[in-house]
Order: C-alpha cells, then sequence, then structure tokens
C-alpha cells in the first residue's frame, strides 16, 4: 500500500471536522456562501496535490468550482470581496480576527488569489503552496469565535449587511 502523502493528511484534516454542534441553517447567507466557498477551494487545492487530476473527486471539484463563478455575483454575495477591503480601512481590528484565506484572497493589497481554483498565495512562485498552510486555513475556518462570526445575528454579520446596503441604494 502506498503511504499516505502530505495533501492526504490535509484533506483528512478537512474531511474530520464538524459543524455537528452548529446551526449552518441559522448562519448568514452571504457569509455561509464564502466559508464553504472557502473549504471549497482548500479541497480543491489538496485533492488535486493528493490524487491524480482525473480521479472522481478531482472531477466533482471542479463540476462546483465552476458552477460557483456565477454564484459569487448573486445577490449581496457580490459585495463580500469589498466588505473585506472596507473593514481593512474602518474595522481593523475585525479585520484581522478573520481567516488569513479570506484576507488574503480578497485584500486588494496582497498577491494571493484563485487561479485555476487553486489557492496561490504569490503568483510568481511556481511551486505548490505548503500543506502546512492549508492546515492552518482549515483550522481557523473551524475557530469556535469564528464560527459564531457566521450566524445572522453575529456583529460581522450585522456589519456586512449594512456594507451591502450601503452599496445596495
Amino acid at each position: 500500500m502506498l503511504e499516505m502523502n502530505e495533501y492526504a493528511r490535509v484533506t483528512q484534516r478537512l474531511y474530520n471536522k464538524s459543524l455537528i454542534l452548529e446551526s449552518p441553517s441559522d448562519f448568514h447567507p452571504v457569509l455561509y456562501f464564502y466559508f464553504t466557498d472557502a473549504l471549497a477551494h482548500i479541497d480543491f487545492t489538496a485533492t488535486i496535490l493528493a490524487y491524480n487530476p482525473m480521479s472522481p473527486r478531482n472531477i466533482m471539484s471542479m463540476e462546483y468550482m465552476r458552477w460557483r463563478l456565477d454564484q459569487e455575483r448573486v445577490g449581496d454575495r457580490v459585495h463580500f470581496p469589498g466588505f473585506i477591503n472596507w473593514l481593512k480601512a474602518e474595522h481593523p481590528e475585525i479585520y484581522e480576527e478573520l481567516p488569513m484565506l479570506w484576507t488574503g484572497i480578497y485584500d486588494t493589497d496582497d498577491p494571493a488569489q484563485y487561479r485555476s481554483f487553486r489557492i496561490v498565495l504569490n503568483p510568481d512562485e511556481r511551486g505548490p503552496i505548503q500543506a502546512e498552510y492549508l492546515s492552518m486555513f482549515i483550522d481557523e475556518f473551524f475557530e469556535p469565535a469564528f464560527i459564531k462570526q457566521l450566524y445572522k445575528n453575529s456583529s460581522l454579520a450585522r456589519l456586512f449587511d449594512e456594507y451591502a446596503a450601503a452599496r445596495s441604494v
């Protein structure tokens, strides 16, 4: 039997997480979309490095990722990237508490981005993202304090709603 590579261990780390003690139906819809979207990008980045690119797992991920491109333009979701930059300027203490993946990808001053659905922290580097970064991203998204901010009545959700309402007028 082949030994599991470091990226397969990252996928196991992700798949062992659970929201069983939470109520995702009470999460803010936009924050929840970007939460699950970030998890999908982590999953895609890790599995493309852990398994054959044409494995059923990777094919399914690619189908989701193509679908999500249109979904991020639905409703108030379009305001999320601007919201992250607004938090950085107007509420730096809240911005600093956000998961590093969100602040890296959506901060216009940070070179990190999603490229072909993979997480790329520095576009000038040609090697794959280190597995340790992916593990850290996973842990940040499942921190209890962060999960509490995903709920509709959280301070982060209220700030987002205010931000989106001001831009939708």
